[in-house]
Formats: structure tokens, sequence, C-alpha cells
């Protein structure tokens, strides 16, 4: 539907407003969309140019006024943006009343550079914004502007703490406008969360939103004409939890949009069969017999597993045993490689840690700890029998989406990240949504250093203790990236017996995580994290520190997708503060081996400490690219699958 009508819920977009046509994504070749993509930026520039010195004079008439004649425009400008949508002249000094409201409440500036960022989002695009420029207060302004038109805004961001604290720092810019805003934790009952997304703005994470919006859809079997009547009507029952899809605000897009995007969302109901457990307890104490290499083999590229014909047979002959599970053959060799996964791939402070007596779920993207969600298939099950914890109830799927289907059901949508290039050409496949890049605001004093390759993890860390002492000494501080829970505990004992004082970040301390990592620019200051590295919390330097060279960042993970380096790398050198940043790698890291041929790799080892930078960044970068390829696979896979799910669930049914 085109309209300068912006969406919200009423007789004109319905009860719960959201797209059900075909999904935002191109249809052009991939080649053409991002050719496309590139002569817009000359103009775009000029265009930008205007747009902030138009701003700039109409914010400094705004400051002339006293506070009655400056919330008389507010509310004279709110129907205006009704009336003509986000394009227009009131779009204009929409930004210049909140610029203005900024400094007023806040006592903030806000930026050209922000201001250019809100004017991408509105536009239904993403801000490729670099790290430390101010994407909170970027986010702000373009939610704000929106949710004065009259659109329901959601605002989602990475997870619980940044819900609260930008909700929170941002409250009193919302109110001098006249907006409410809400927050959706995890912990919120059904209420509170309707009454957060009744707020103008809500927040809250994107897994939350999700769950909420599948809730409200198992509501909906009865069919859409008809729910919707009953709403407009009032003859409904409860009310919906959300107010429809009208737009959305994604921060850290690339990490939920892309990162995230290659497992479904599902929305679980515990079945408690006794006889299930049983089961699954047993298929686990008979992986004790098969044999690697003989009756499975571990397939190391694609972190799967396969039952030999050895395997096979030894599975018939416990088929006679009673059970309906074990005489079905595709559910018991399932189950059974679901069994050897847990025995084999899944590893303790790696894929998972055990707390309180109960398995958490580290996510492989953020490196914090995933509440509330369980693997499924019996999984998760049996990773808490070989822990020896207590069973959690085996789960039945009652709906599931995947990201790449949710986003594109928002009638408005745009996001900012600080790494979103290298995924340009995905983005706007899937979700309709071009990248913009936004300037720096101060130039960019960041030091790369060469890289080096190191035979194996210990001759790693102990060469990372010998660079800690070093810039210790000097008075720098250190942030030093590990790839898992485990490694930042390997290393945390070397710089121990080293005598290296330190504070560790990882899944077992994320809940400290803002603090530790606002800390992690203090002079001499040792940080070793995880791959979370404190994403949307600034580390402020002191100046005996920008006079040394800055914080120095160690990147001793070898990620699988080239733009978590520059996340980590982007934790140095903000705002034109100078830093330095170098990566340190160990030929043993499961990247290398699983990407790698094994010949090449025991060719290498001899002459680690002899590679070049460029012969170990081409070696980084080559296994970077085969894993990137083969998650871009793995999320066109399940887009597939959860079309075709979305057909057979009751929930679905809708035309694509």
């Amino acid at each position: 539907m085109k309209s300068t009508v912006l969406p919200s819920p009423g007789l004109l977009w319905g009860a719960y407003p959201e797209r059900r046509r075909k999904s935002r994504g191109s249809v052009l070749p991939a080649c053409l969309q991002v050719a496309g993509d590139q002569p817009l930026r000359a103009w775009e520039t000029l265009g930008q140019r205007r747009l902030v010195s138009q701003v700039r004079a109409h914010e400094r008439q705004f400051a002339l006024f006293d506070e009655q004649a400056f919330d008389a425009e507010v509310r004279a400008l709110r129907p205006l943006l009704r009336r003509d949508g986000l394009n227009g002249a009131a779009a204009m000094r929409a930004c210049a009343l909140l610029s203005e409201a900024c400094r007023r409440e806040l006592g903030w500036q806000l930026y050209d550079t922000q201001l250019i960022a809100a004017r991408i989002v509105l536009d239904n695009r993403l801000a490729e914004m670099a790290t430390g420029e101010g994407k909170t207060l970027a986010i702000g302004a373009a939610a704000a502007i929106a949710a004065l038109s009259g659109m329901p805004v959601h605002v989602i961001t990475a997870n619980d703490y940044l819900v609260g604290r930008d909700a929170d720092t941002l409250r009193p810019l919302y109110r001098r406008l006249g907006l409410s805003v809400g927050c959706i934790t995890h912990d919120l009952d059904p209420a509170d969360r309707r009454n957060a997304y009744a707020c103008d703005i809500a927040y809250c994470t994107a897994k939350e939103l999700v769950f909420d919006y599948l809730r409200d859809g198992m509501r909906r079997t009865r069919g859409q004409l008809h729910w919707h009547l009953e709403q407009l009507c009032g003859t409904a029952g409860p009310a919906p939890l959300l107010r429809g899809l009208c737009m959305a605000i994604v921060d850290e897009a690339d990490s939920i949009l892309i990162d995230e995007a290659r497992v479904p969302l599902i929305l679980a109901q515990a079945i408690g069969n006794a006889q299930e457990e049983a089961f699954l307890q047993r298929t686990l104490a008979l992986t004790d017999r098969l044999r690697a290499g003989v009756d499975f083999i571990f397939d190391r590229a694609t972190q799967h597993i396969h039952l030999t014909a050895s395997g096979r047979e030894q599975l018939e002959r416990v088929a006679e045993a009673p059970g309906a599970a074990w005489r079905n053959r595709l559910h018991r060799e399932e189950t059974v490689r679901q069994a050897l996964a847990a025995r084999h791939l899944y590893q303790r402070d790696h894929h998972y840690l055990v707390r309180d007596d109960k398995v958490h779920i580290i996510d492989d993207t953020t490196g914090r700890t995933a509440p509330g969600r369980l693997w499924s298939r019996g999984l998760h099950q049996m990773i808490e029998i070989k822990e020896s914890c207590p069973l959690s109830a085996p789960q039945t799927t009652a709906a599931q989406i995947t990201y790449q289907r949710f986003f594109p059901r928002y009638l408005r949508l745009g996001g900012l990240s600080g790494t979103l290039d290298e995924s340009r050409q995905e983005l706007l496949a899937v979700y309709g949504l071009p990248v913009r890049r936004v300037p720096l605001r101060k130039p960019d004093q960041r030091r790369v250093l060469p890289s080096r390759l190191f035979a194996d993890q210990q001759t790693l860390w102990q060469a990372v203790a010998h660079r800690c002492a070093e810039l210790q000494a000097a008075g720098r501080p250190l942030l030093i990236g590990t790839e898992s829970v485990a490694d930042s505990d390997a290393l945390s004992a070397r710089l121990t017996a080293a005598g290296l004082p330190h504070v560790v970040l990882n899944a077992r301390d994320d809940r400290q995580e803002a603090q530790i990592v606002a800390q992690a620019g203090q002079p001499a200051r040792i940080t070793v994290t995880t791959n979370m590295a404190g994403r949307g919390t600034d580390i402020h330097l002191e100046d005996s520190v920008v006079e040394q060279g800055g914080l120095h960042v160690i990147n001793c993970q070898l990620n699988a997708s080239r733009r978590i380096d520059r996340q980590l790398a982007g934790r140095c050198a903000r705002q034109g503060d100078p830093g330095s940043v170098e990566t340190w790698l160990s030929l043993d890291n499961a990247l290398f081996r699983r990407n790698c041929p094994s010949w090449l790799l025991d060719r290498l080892q001899p002459h680690t400490p002899r590679l070049g930078d460029w012969l170990v960044r081409q070696l980084a970068g080559g296994a970077q690219r085969w894993e990137e390829a083969r998650h871009s696979l793995q999320r066109r896979r399940l887009l597939e699958y959860d079309k075709n799910m979305e057909r057979r669930l009751s929930f679905g049914g809708r035309s694509e």
C-alpha cells in the first residue's frame, strides 16, 4: 500500500498492522542489487549537508523559544507529521525540535553525524556508524521523530541491560516531547508486557519481541478478518501483547539480522513425558558403546555426525527393546545422532556452562548466556544428563519463525551498526534494506599492527602474557578478545602465573559486563573477554592513557565473520582517540581446523614464527570466508525450511 499516511493501529491499517504480502527483499539479481546500491552516494552526501544546514537553521530559531512556546511548537508539529509523513518540511522541524530538546533535557549536543544516521533510519535503510560515534542518541532521535508522527515504534537492542539503560537514559528527552517509553525484559508478566508495548516507544530485545509476536499469532488461528473485527469492535478476549508491526529500529543490526539469523525462534510447550525422558537417558548411555570412526563419523567441516553401516547395525540390535520410540528407525537414528552430538560436539564452557545445577546456553554470537533458551529435539535434556543436572521437561513446538521472515513484516524498518558493509548484499536481498555509511565525526587514529600466528594455544598465551607485561609497565590498558569461556580461563591462568593483575569478562560474569567494560580504559588495566566485547558500552580513557597511545586491543579469536573482528577493533580509537589493535592467532584454532586442509596446517606449524603479516591475514581471511559462506547457506536453508513449516503450523496460512 503506497500512501503518505504512516502505519498505526486503526480503521485504515487494522487492529494489528503488519506486512502480509511478499517479503521486502529485493527481486533483483544479487549483482544488480549491489551495483544499484552504489551511485546514490554522491548526491546523498550533498543531501545530507543540506539536511544538516536546514535543521541547524530551525534549531537556532527554537533556541530562542521559552518553555511554553517550545511545548506549543511540539504540539503543533505532531498533526503535521501525521499528515505529511517523515520526508517533508515538518520532518526537518522535528529534527530541529528534537536537537533542542536534547540540549535542554540531557545537556547533550546532537552531532551532525547523528542527525544523518537518524535520517537514514527514517528512510527505511541501515546506517553504518562507527563504534563510539553515538548510535544510542541517533536511534533515540529516529524513534522520537517516528513516534511524534503517531507510529508505535519498537527499538530493538542486544540485551536486557541495554534495553533498560537506553530507555532510562533517553526518558527525559521523550517525556519533554510528550512521548511515553516502555521496556520489555525477560522477567515481565503478560500484563506488564502489554502496557510496555502500548507506549509510544517500546525498547526490547529481538527474542522477546519475536516470542510475544508468536504468542499473539497463536490467538489468531480462527482467521485474520474475524480476529481484526473482534479487536475493532471490542468483543475479543484479552488484548494482544503487541499493537502490530508498524516500525522497528534495530540496534546492532548486523548481529541480529545476520549473525543470529541461523537459528529459528521456536515457541515451545512442555510435554512432561516420563517415557520420553527414559528413552533419552538410554540413548545417551548407548553412545558409550559406539566407536568414533567405526560406528559414526564426525564431519569437522559441517559439524555434523553421521552413522555408519556398523553403527546402524548396532542400533538394529536394540530395536527389539520395548517401546515404540526404539522401533521407529528414523526417530531412533536421529536421537542417537543428537546424543552423539551432546557427548562429543557440545563442550562445557564453550557451547554452554553449568550454573546453579542448570545448563545455560552460551550464545555463539554475543558470548552471553541466553536465558530461557533450550536446545530442541531432546538435545538439551541429554546435555543435562551428561552434566548430572536435573532434567527440564521435554518441549514440543507450538509456533516458530525466523528473523528473515519476521522483520520483513514490519511496515517500516531501519537500523544501525558499526559493521554492516560486509553483509550489505544479504541485507538488501533478504530484508530489502540498503546500507549507507555515516562519515566519522573526527579523523580515525587507530593503528593496526602486524598479525602473528603461533603453533599452538599454549605458545599464544605465553606470548600474550609477555605483551601484557610490556604494555602494562608503560601504563596502557589492554582489552584481549578470546573465543570461549575455556580460552579466557586458560589465558587468565597464564596471566595469574605471570603475576599480572587482570579482570575476566565471560558468560559467568555477564551480569557485570557494562561495569567491567566501562573500566577497561583505566591505566595499566588488563581485561580479558570472550566475543561479547561489551557492545553498547563506552570505554572512557583517562588523560594519561591518551598520552600513552590509548587502549590496545589484542584479538586472539579467529571469528566466524570478518565483521566481528571489526567490532572488537572498534573498542579502541573511538571518537578520535588514539588506540591500536593487533591479531594473534594459534594454528590449532577450531576455525582453522574446520576450514583448512590438515596437510597445510601440518606444513605450516614448524614455520609459524617466520610467517609474515600478509600471509597470516590471507590464511585467516580464507578460513573466515569459507565459514561466512557456510553460515550464509545455513541461513538460506533455514529460510526455506521456515516457509515450509509456516504452511504446516496452524499459526501460518498467510499468503506470501
